[in-house]
Order: structure tokens, then sequence, then C-alpha cells
């Protein structure tokens, strides 16, 4: 059996990103296009609560608050759907204006950044572009910018190292998430850096207990069934029309939805054993 798990999977990423907090700033760092480094962070509750009862209630992988105010959102998404960028721009907005609970008026309010990785190709007709930076900017001089909400999108199988050799961080990172898949070896210079060498640690098999393993083949399953799906759904529409196009993907939506719960239920479950093997070890 494989020695390390596949850091994209929800219980390994946020094992790794979601429980580490240097961990996390040395991705934020090396991916996102920031002014000043993050030095500190502290994570936020991943669950956007809606300000209106019966509004949409959302989950994001991972959150957190650095020590100057600004909020980050990092999101592992296994495939691609159109409504991935929707659901990224409202979980974005939602963090950005619940900043007025705390703060006194519209200029104190911080920036939030939403990075963005995913494991599917969405951008077909930029084969060599893999990092997809947006922002709001005037269109006439991209200069002129409205600061506040600003977006990335790593395209993960468009990655491609240019030599095993190169230490540059945002290398390092990009590889250990496409190049640690159910492995038996850590590809070569991979570990050279001491906070990949650390979350290699925290995806090798030996980390987790039967119960979490079990919650993870299941998480892994759910994942193939979700991006199954979308692929017979998009075959199907090509087939049968755009009338019908359109029938089948409000399904998938219902479909994607009853998965993303199940998935949901199982991260409880495992959330609950975690609770009770501490207990234990009191």
């Amino acid at each position: 059996m494989a020695r390390y798990l596949d850091p994209k999977n929800d219980l390994t990423f946020k094992r790794v990103f979601g429980e580490h907090k240097h961990l996390c700033i040395s991705l934020l760092n090396s991916l996102l296009p920031l002014k000043e480094k993050i030095t500190s962070i502290e994570y936020e509750p991943t669950e956007l609560l809606p300000e209106v009862l019966r509004k949409k209630d959302t989950v994001v992988d991972v959150r957190c608050k650095d020590s100057t105010g600004r909020e980050f959102i990092v999101e592992m998404q296994m495939y691609w759907s159109r409504s991935f960028k929707s659901r990224v721009l409202f979980n974005a907005s939602k963090v950005y204006v619940k900043q007025l609970d705390v703060a006194r008026a519209y200029e104190e309010l911080r920036p939030v950044y939403s990075l963005n990785l995913v494991n599917d190709i969405f951008e077909h007709n930029m084969p060599d572009e893999y990092y997809h930076h947006y922002k709001i900017v005037n269109i006439e001089d991209s200069e002129k910018q409205i600061e506040g909400l600003e977006f990335i999108f790593v395209e993960l199988p468009k990655f491609k190292a240019r030599s095993f050799s190169e230490k540059k961080l945002q290398v390092l990172w990009l590889r250990f998430l496409t190049e640690i898949y159910d492995s038996d070896v850590v590809p070569a210079g991979l570990d050279a850096d001491a906070n990949i060498k650390e979350a290699l640690g925290y995806v090798a098999r030996s980390a987790y207990s039967d119960a979490e393993l079990a919650t993870y083949y299941r998480i892994k399953d759910l994942d193939m069934r979700e991006v199954s799906a979308l692929s017979d759904a998009e075959a199907k529409g090509v087939a049968n029309g755009e009338a019908e196009r359109a029938q089948l993907q409000q399904a998938l939506a219902a479909q994607a939805a009853a998965l993303a719960a199940e998935k949901e239920k199982a991260a409880a479950a495992l959330a609950r054993i975690s609770e009770l093997e501490k207990q234990i070890k009191q």
C-alpha cells in the first residue's frame, strides 16, 4: 500500500494547511501576489454563516486572518464546474462584508485574498498558463485598481516543474500538491525545504488511524463520483442539445449538492472520532 496519501484530499489538505499555521503561511506567501509578506495568522471559522436566516450557508477549506487584518481563503477544488467562480466570488464577498461587524468605517475594510487550487483544466485556450490572477481594475488603465478583493486560480494539471533541482518555494509547494498522489517515495528534491519535509509527514499513511483512513477513502470516492457525474452530464449534453443539457446541469447540481452533504457528514464523523480518541488518551 502507498506510503503517502494525496495532499489534495479534503482530509489531508485540511490536516496540513488547516492545522499548522506556519505551513499555511508558507503556502500563501509563495502563491499570493502580496506586497507585504504574511508573518502570523489566526484561523477563522470556515463555515460562512448567512447574516439573515434562510440565506445560503457555505463552507470553505481554510480561512485565516493575518496580523494586519487581511483575510485569506484557501480552497482545494478537485474538479471544475461553471459555478465555481461564482461560488468563489460569493464566499470572498461574504468575508469582506462581514468585516463591517468590527470595522468602524468602509475605509477600514481590509483586503480579502482567495486562493483556489484546482485539480482540473478550465482555461483550455491558455495551454501554457496555470496561474490566473483576478482583481478589480479600470479597463482602460489596469494600474488603477479598486482594492478589496483579489482572486488566484491555479490549474494544477498544467503545472510542470522545469527541473527537480529548482528550489523556489512556489514550485516546491505545487510539486507537493501534484507529485504526491498515493505515492511510495518522495520525488527528488521535494524535501529540500523544511516546511515541505514537515508537510510530507502529515500526509504519511502512518499518521492516520484506521477510522481516518476510512474517511480519506470515502472522500476520495465521493470526489471520483462527482467528476464522473460531471463528465457524463457533459457528454449527454453534447449529444442531446442545449435544452437537455440545461436539465442535465440542474440534475448534476442537485447530485453535487447531495455528494457535498455526504462529504460534510463524513468530515463531521471524523471530527467526532478524533475527539473521542483524544478523550480516551487523556
